[in-house]
């Protein structure tokens, strides 16, 4: 089961960064300027991302892929997305970390998205993972 959230996750998070290297799915950025200027829009008019942010969902991606091998590494992986998106998730509710230091945009819609992207992986990561360790021991 967890190895299949690392799976999935993995392939969400590489299509939506691919999705965000697509101009006519940006609509005008809207919320604080960003030093990255390049594709910084409105991914599908609901979530702020630009070149920064997309680089990051397909690197996250390609980790969910790499690490739904094995059990460990999908946990590995599930509680860390848990953690990074919780932060995420707290900067993009405080005015100067919303941006990422200027380089991404973590405002508006991506707050909510994240904070759920971090619960579910925080599922995972700690309560699906110790299910599944103690049913196969």
């Amino acid at each position: 089961m967890v190895r299949t959230f690392a799976r999935v996750a993995g392939i969400i998070y590489l299509l939506v960064g691919i999705l965000g290297f697509v101009p006519a799915l940006l609509s005008a950025p809207t919320g604080p300027h960003v030093a990255v200027g390049a594709f910084h829009g409105n991914l599908l008019g609901l979530f702020p991302v630009n070149l920064m942010h997309n680089i990051v969902h397909l690197a996250i991606g390609a980790w969910g892929l790499a690490s739904a091998g094995s059990f460990g590494a999908a946990v590995s992986f599930s509680r860390g997305l848990a953690i990074l998106y919780a932060i995420l998730a707290i900067m993009g509710l405080i005015p100067g970390l919303n941006t990422l230091f200027g380089l991404a945009p973590l405002h508006g819609n991506d707050i909510w998205l994240h904070a759920g992207t971090a619960l579910i992986a925080a599922y995972f990561g700690w309560g699906a993972a110790r299910d599944t360790a103690t049913i196969s021991s």
